[in-house]
């Protein structure tokens, strides 16, 4: 950057949009490793030898003028790879290098087994089988308004002043003609036809008396009011109910199995715990669910230029990937057992590899071919095949996926941080997913807002702002930058090539929603 106008966005366009200004795409920054440039790969493949540099080739491919759109009447063919130099593999395509990842995740959860959690540990697992339910819903019939009972046509006797409360069971059957208050809840008595709402009821009370006839008619009016249900005349009553509209039979109430009856599916297996999931399955009957296990990820961070903490100094820096992946991981739903930070020490990372307890290995750096990179190498030594040797994906092409000798699965990030972002997008979310049992997410849809650059050969990782349909491309997004991602929405699917204003492309959506704000409230600039 020359000066600081240089590093805004057009006049326009949102803080953060990518500039003419900004890094080339794909460029490695300063103080980056030039060994993370280019990795050897092949799927399948041993560990291959470490191979000469690139970079400054691919760079220079990219700081030119971008391409125009192809002319409506005559097409473009597409870039094709150069010729790989000698003693070099070809790198996975990207999409390719997206579905190895999830077969691999899928051939290593094999054999694992379900396992019942209680409900309040379940939120955010995968149903390992389908959830059927244990009861009918509603398990009998209930109101589903406040209101009375009643059986028959009306107007209805109100048979006393105790209500059927939500949890207690009625006193009794209605007769017909007969009314009893219930609340939302309530189990309908016996005999009611109908619950009319408050609301659209009205009470006639009715004066306690005394019978003036004689005991013998009283008794017999007393025989004649207890066959048909009524109370006592000489004992106090509320009176009467009418209803001030039409009462249709069932109206206001739920029957029993209205929503699902006892072993109907309620949800397929694969399916994520949501909380309204808990709740379906208390309702169910279920005091415990059986999930899919949790994947055990282990992160190992390699470099001995790295800092737990302070300010960079004297050529040290801080590590950034630490803090970053572990929770990346676990809101992708898997368990991280622990970081470990294991430097440029190959016998040391050898041991952690090989005796890691986790079911996935995910590494940091040390992936391409220097001096220092020891992951090819210890793979080698560890008897592992390299299923994924390099992407061609910017920024991130020396990530690898390899299947160790016991079949668990390693991940090997770039070191540079948006490039560690862009492996694990393409490699360790697909395996991970897959490994949890969890169904592919299908990319969303966004039409770009402006022209992106792209790499000649290889698709394009680049963060983005997401304003309705639209998708707005955030300037720092060189593979050393966290600055574009840390404020993004979703990173775009770039083709090789470039992309025009108003194309659609493929937006891959970030584990976690978007909470930062455009703008600062000092009109400062967040990207």
């Amino acid at each position: 950057m020359t000066d600081r106008a240089s590093d805004r966005a057009p006049d326009g366009a949102p803080d953060g949009a990518e500039t003419p200004g900004a890094e080339p795409p794909g460029a490695e920054t300063a103080g980056a490793r030039s060994s993370d440039l280019h990795p050897p790969g092949t799927e399948g493949s041993a560990p291959a030898a470490p191979t000469s540099d690139d970079g400054v080739d691919d760079a220079l491919a990219l700081v030119g003028r971008p391409q125009a759109a192809p002319s409506a009447r005559t097409a473009s063919p597409a870039p094709q790879d150069p010729p790989a130099p000698a003693g070099r593999h070809r790198a996975t395509p990207w999409p390719e290098a997206r579905a190895i990842a999830a077969r691999a995740g899928a051939e290593a959860a094999g054999g694992r087994r379900g396992e019942a959690v209680p409900l309040d540990e379940a939120l955010g697992r995968v149903l390992a089988g389908a959830l059927e339910a244990l009861t009918d819903l509603p398990p009998f019939d209930t109101s589903a308004m406040d209101g009375w009972a009643v059986a028959g046509p009306g107007p209805w006797r109100i048979e006393s002043e105790n209500a059927v409360l939500a949890g207690h069971a009625p006193a009794g059957a209605l007769a017909d003609g007969d009314a009893v208050r219930i609340a939302t809840g309530g189990r309908v008595p016996a005999g009611a036809t109908a619950v009319v709402r408050s609301e659209h009821a009205r009470t006639e009370s009715t004066k306690s008396s005394k019978s003036t006839e004689s005991t013998k008619s009283t008794e017999s009016t007393k025989r004649t009011q207890s066959t048909n249900g009524a109370h006592d005349t000489n004992a106090p009553t509320p009176g009467r109910l009418h209803a001030l509209r039409d009462v249709v039979p069932g109206q206001d109430i739920r029957p029993r199995g209205q929503e699902c009856r006892r072993g109907d599916r309620l949800l397929p297996a694969g399916s994520t715990v949501t909380p309204a999931v808990l709740g379906l399955a208390a309702a169910a009957g279920y005091d415990a669910l059986t999930v899919h296990p949790r994947p055990r990820v282990e992160v190992l961070v390699l470099g001995d230029e790295l800092l737990a903490a302070g300010l960079p100094h004297e050529g040290l820096i801080r590590d950034a990937l630490g803090p970053l992946l572990a929770p990346w991981l676990r809101a992708l739903g898997v368990e991280v057992v622990g970081t470990r930070r294991i430097g440029d020490d190959a016998e040391a990372l050898y041991a952690a590899v090989t005796g890691s307890a986790a079911d996935v290995v995910v590494t940091t750096g040390g992936t391409a071919a220097g001096p220092v990179d020891h992951v090819h190498p210890v793979l080698a030594k560890a008897g592992a095949t390299l299923l994924v040797d390099g992407v061609k994906v910017r920024p991130g092409h020396p990530m690898l996926l390899a299947r160790l000798a016991d079949g668990r699965p390693l991940v090997g990030l770039p070191g540079n941080p948006l490039a560690a972002v862009s492996g694990l997008l393409t490699l360790a979310e697909p395996l991970l997913r897959t490994l949890a049992g969890r169904p592919a997410q299908d990319p969303y849809r966004a039409v770009v807002r402006e022209e992106v650059h792209g790499h000649p050969y290889d698709t394009r990782l680049v963060p983005v702002l997401v304003r309705g349909a639209e998708a707005v491309p955030l300037r720092y997004n060189g593979p050393a930058m966290l600055r574009g991602i840390a404020t993004a929405d979703g990173v775009a699917v770039i083709p090789p090539g470039g992309a025009r204003p108003g194309q659609s492309l493929d937006v891959l959506d970030l584990p976690w929603p978007a909470t930062v704000a455009d703008a600062a409230p000092d009109g400062g600039c967040f990207t």
